[in-house]
């Protein structure tokens, strides 16, 4: 079982909060409020945190460990060392597109090649630190590839637990990491359910996005944070960013919010777009229709990444895009490749299915007129398109097949 510290040493971390009714909760292995069964989140008492200190950090996230849930020597315990990734001034897909300025947050080239190795560092420094012994969770691919390998790194035991239907490549990139794996028949929604069970009977076992949710969560402010630093410590006007759960959406949100009351950036206003695969967007048919309430779905889509039917952070999400004058938006699967050709051939950036739908979800927003094109403008790329390249097989073909002779290549055309 695991053994939660008397107090826990997680750096500038005070207590939890639930989000909906505001009561307090001790630091612990606890996700949902005993008042009203609403979800927690940490609340902080941050130190001084100056531009000077942050910048004299190492370059990855724990360049902001005095802003996150985590011990303070954090970084001299084994990890992956995830974050610090290229901010890309994407200047030809933004004239593709009609937009002055554009940067792509590109999160690939985290150790796993996803922006999910960032939650699960968190996630991993904080479960050590409460006493668990096993880092688990449910997936939709990314994060059993980050949590595998995260804990291969600290030397600990992990077990995730995916769809069976999952991306071949991410089966392989979760399974070479030589941890528990288990594939489940079922939809994600179902193998979050059954996760939740298990963590209600394994102890020591922690799930990274349910038992610990709350710390592991936190982890996703740090692509906020390094946004604003590497556009010179200042925010952008906008932000297009994939939706799944929700949480990466408005935990981007929450850091620019630090940031102002830190007074480490100026106080701007800024939209938030949220991006949705149509055959999974219950949140953009939620603000589409004007509900505070989302309502699930049953996901059909080739973006697996962002396939959660039953989104945690849904009514959050609606809450941020109407609070600074955003929208949530959906796209085909068909506009999903077009998206990650897009994106490969203008900015040689190869996006997975996550990606593709951020890429098309930005052309639509500019082309409806809900996103200002002359505004700066950034959007995430989440992952490596080598994760998902059945979505792009039948369309990225050669653009000849010759024979080794200079005569057959003269009369190709391809001159």
């Amino acid at each position: 079982m695991a053994q939660t510290p008397a107090t826990p040493a997680l750096g500038p971390a005070k207590a939890l909060v639930c989000r909906e009714c505001g009561a307090s909760a001790a630091l612990g292995p606890h996700y949902a409020c005993e008042e009203c069964f609403g979800p927690l989140e940490i609340s902080y008492d941050f130190g001084d945190v100056t531009r000077a200190g942050i910048e004299a950090g190492p370059a990855n996230i724990w360049r902001y460990r005095g802003l996150l849930p985590v011990p303070p020597n954090v970084i001299d315990t084994p990890n992956t060392e995830p974050g610090w990734t290229r901010l890309v001034r994407a200047d030809h897909l933004a004239e593709s597109l009609g937009i002055r300025t554009l940067w792509v947050k590109d999160d690939s080239g985290n150790p796993t090649h996803s922006f999910k190795d960032r939650v699960v560092g968190v996630a991993l420094a904080a479960a050590r630190e409460l006493g668990f012994k096993v880092l688990a969770c449910p997936s939709t691919g990314n994060l059993a590839n980050a949590v595998a390998a995260a804990a291969a790194r600290a030397g600990i035991r992990s077990a995730v637990f995916v769809p069976s239907n999952l991306e071949e490549q991410k089966i392989i990139t979760t399974a070479v990491y030589g941890g528990t794996f288990v594939t489940v028949d079922g939809n994600y929604d179902d193998v979050n359910r059954l996760a939740s069970e298990i963590a209600g009977e394994q102890d020591d076992w922690a799930f990274v996005n349910v038992n610990v949710r709350p710390y592991y969560a936190e982890g996703s402010k740090t692509l906020g944070y390094e946004i604003a630093e590497q556009l010179g410590w200042r925010l952008p006007d906008q932000i297009v960013i994939p939706v799944a759960s929700g949480s990466q959406l408005t935990k981007i949100d929450k850091a620019f919010q630090e940031f102002i009351k830190l007074g480490l950036v100026e106080d701007k206003p800024y939209r938030v777009f949220g991006a949705q695969a149509l055959g999974c967007s219950p949140i953009a048919a939620a603000f589409k229709a004007g509900h505070d309430v989302v309502r699930p779905v049953k996901p059909d889509t080739i973006a697996k990444s962002l396939a959660i039917g039953n989104p945690a952070d849904g009514p959050y999400v609606l809450d941020v895009a109407r609070r600074t004058g955003g929208a949530v938006e959906d796209v085909t699967d068909a506009e999903v490749v077009e998206g990650i050709q897009l994106l490969a051939r203008t900015e040689g950036i190869f996006g997975e299915t996550a990606g593709g739908v951020t890429v098309a979800t930005l052309r639509k927003l500019v082309q409806t007129g809900l996103l200002d094109p002359d505004a700066e403008t950034v959007i995430i790329n989440s992952g490596d398109g080598l994760k998902t390249l059945n979505a792009v097989a039948p369309v990225a073909r050669p653009s000849a097949d010759i024979a080794p002779t200079l005569e057959a290549f003269r009369a190709s055309g391809l001159a």
